[in-house]
């Protein structure tokens, strides 16, 4: 992402703009005054902590470079918009967390598209490559690299609302009231979903392992 501090570098001031000692509200306004210290400051304190959030959505370290990448763009371009009605950092993970599903969504249209032009006797040319290659995210700790795509893509299946509760919770490690602010959720809607992703995922992964034996 070293590009994104290109681009920002292109909006620098001439003001000096001392990131040390800024409150909150003061880093604020020198986003939205599109100072490039206040971005450069930015990247150093979320780019490696919207990555996490990005991949442990989308776990492939490519794309989720190109998610956490849309993620800056959008801070970028929205900081205006602001109103501070939550803490900087819930608004960014807020912002990341419907990048990656829009990414999902994205994908998955590409894959229905494939599917329709196979039986239509069109069919296109599919990338037979696996698609999940980030099989060391620190959220997931298990035996081998198998068993890590098999969650992934059950995590995947889930209905979208239980994948943004259980990702954030059990893969991205946060709270349930951090999950709470970034999706303008009750505690009990929270813990409500995150029961019937658990069971689902349950259901799913059973199928799986009694269709392999």
């Amino acid at each position: 992402m070293h590009h994104l501090k290109l681009l920002f570098s292109r909006r620098r001031e001439s003001i000096k703009f001392n990131t040390d000692y800024l409150t909150e509200n003061e880093f604020i306004e020198g986003l939205k005054n599109h100072n490039a210290n206040a971005y450069g400051k930015l990247l150093d304190d979320f780019q490696q902590k919207v990555f996490a959030t990005c991949i442990s959505f989308v776990p492939n370290t490519e794309d989720a470079e190109d998610v956490a990448q849309e993620v800056f763009l959008e801070v970028f371009n929205s900081i205006g918009k602001f109103k501070g009605n939550s803490k900087l950092s819930t608004w960014i993970y807020r912002i990341a967390t419907n990048k990656c599903l829009e990414f999902i969504r994205k994908r998955n249209t590409k894959k229905r598209f494939a599917f329709l032009q196979s039986i239509m006797g069109n069919e296109i040319p599919m990338d037979k490559t696996k698609y999940f290659t980030e099989m060391n995210h620190p959220g997931v700790l298990l035996e081998n690299k198998e068993k890590s795509e098999t969650l992934f893509r059950a995590i995947n299946r889930l209905p979208e609302a239980q994948k943004v509760v259980f990702t954030l919770s059990k893969v991205d490690g946060m709270s349930y009231q951090e999950i709470c602010d970034i999706t303008e959720r009750s505690l009990s809607s929270v813990e409500s979903l995150m029961f019937r992703a658990k069971k689902n995922l349950q259901v799913s992964l059973e199928k799986f392992y009694k269709s392999e034996k």
